[in-house]
């Protein structure tokens, strides 16, 4: 939130509102928090902008070009719109710090709008209240609590369908002891990261300047990625702005419904995060149970169909596989309301080192990820796959891939069947050719 015009009376210079020790200290705590990304070109850009202002000198679009982000003496303001882009978010990464960080600070940091400095604004109560709305690049504090509590509340809803009264504790754990496929991950003290597969959606503003619609954009999945947009086409995206939101699938709500009991019979530590928080430390250092589509599998698809027979066909509803030449496309997104439909329900595991095992439980469309859920949660259809698994091999490895065809109506299954299997080796995942590339 930049200042308004009622606002501007509480402005005032950083060196009036903060002692130099004091604003060194902020910008220390904002450098730590992240908001300002991994790239240092916005903390150069802070410090230029700040010891401007603090000098009392108001930079021009060319210096800022030339001494804050190290373009050549040529560069031609009039063409290139880099400077106003960069200011333009770092005005809204400031702003992030304060609502994510800081909503109780007495004076912040921000950018006015039209100007390349940087001014302290004094909090009213008013924008303190509206700093309670957490939302930020910290998301698993943030809008990441939010949505996991919805999730709850629905797999809660949900379990009273799924697992009768009287029998959501006995049968849980009863599946859970008897599992080769679920002892996987819980025959141990590592602990258990599940991840639910989200996408990320943006703001578009309307004419008055206001959210006047969310948009889902397969090319921007990231608040990175709108950036760089910003960047590529100013013109054609300032419109765009980063609203910190991403959704999920109505299926993962069905899907935890029936995988949490699971998890919670085992009395295995485990917790919940978003896969556009998922970092390569997190997948080293828990357990991975996936739930969501294929098409957001994001970080860990090139792990998954690395050494598979399965591979993604023309678009992220369709898988090929290459021993066959065969494919198995989903057709659930077709359908008018009360048409029957076929999708399909994908689930691997797998080791992703002698530590650490993952565990997908997918679908292309809901019906699909909904109907692999319950088949990983009922006797007779884990039955089935622990046949496919057979023993387990000396050191313990499990590897598995299976397949399911689901056939439903308005988005709900009805009926399904395994059509495919097989036990990919394990070491196919990482093994390399002398280019670097898996074969």
């Amino acid at each position: 939130m930049t200042p308004t015009q009622a606002e501007k009376s509480n402005t005032v210079q950083p060196q009036d509102a903060f002692a130099t020790d004091e604003l060194q200290q902020l910008l220390s705590r904002i450098r730590a928090s992240g908001v300002l990304g991994r790239s240092r070109t916005y903390t150069v850009l802070l410090d230029y902008l700040l010891d401007c202002s603090v000098r009392g000198k108001s930079p021009k679009e060319i210096e800022i070009a030339m001494e804050a982000l190290g373009k050549n003496p040529d560069f031609d303001v009039t063409r290139d719109s880099s400077v106003r882009v960069y200011v333009h978010q770092l005005r809204k990464k400031l702003d992030n710090y304060y609502q994510t960080h800081e909503p109780d600070a007495e004076y912040r940091l921000v950018i006015p709008k039209g100007q390349y400095a940087v001014a302290a604004i004094a909090e009213r109560p008013a924008v303190q209240q509206r700093g309670a709305m957490v939302k930020g690049s910290n998301r698993h504090v943030g809008t990441g609590l939010v949505l996991l509590a919805v999730l709850v509340l629905l797999a809660a809803n949900l379990l009273v369908t799924v697992f009768p009264a009287g029998n959501q504790g006995s049968q849980p754990a009863s599946l859970i002891g008897a599992s080769t496929l679920w002892g996987s991950v819980i025959d141990d003290d590592l602990p258990i990261m599940l991840v639910l597969g989200d996408y990320y959606i943006f703001g578009e503003l309307n004419a008055q300047g206001n959210i006047g619609r969310m948009v889902r954009d397969f090319s921007i999945n990231s608040q990175d990625d709108l950036e760089e947009r910003h960047f590529s086409d100013w013109e054609a995206t300032h419109k765009y702005q980063d609203l910190d939101l991403s959704y999920i699938p109505e299926g993962s709500a069905y899907a935890l419904a029936r995988i949490i009991p699971l998890l919670s019979a085992s009395g295995k530590r485990f917790h919940v995060a978003m896969m556009s928080d998922l970092s390569t430390v997190d997948i080293r250092e828990n357990h991975i149970v996936y739930i969501g589509y294929i098409s957001a599998l994001d970080k860990l698809s090139d792990m998954v169909f690395a050494g598979s027979s399965l591979q993604i066909g023309r678009s992220y509803d369709e898988l090929l596989n290459t021993m066959t030449d065969s494919y198995y496309t989903s057709d659930a997104g077709l359908p008018e309301e009360g048409q029957q439909f076929r999708d399909y329900g994908f689930f691997t595991t797998f080791p992703a080192s002698s530590e650490n095992q993952i565990l997908v439980i997918g679908g292309m469309r809901d019906a699909g990820l909904m109907y692999t859920a319950q088949a990983l949660s009922e006797q007779s259809s884990l039955r089935e796959l622990e046949r496919l698994v057979q023993q387990r091999d000396a050191d313990g490895i499990i590897s598995l891939e299976a397949l399911y065809e689901v056939y439903g109506v308005d988005r709900m299954h009805f009926n399904g069947q395994l059509v495919y299997s097989d036990r990919p080796e394990p070491a196919s995942k990482w093994r390399q050719d002398h280019t670097g590339n898996r074969y």
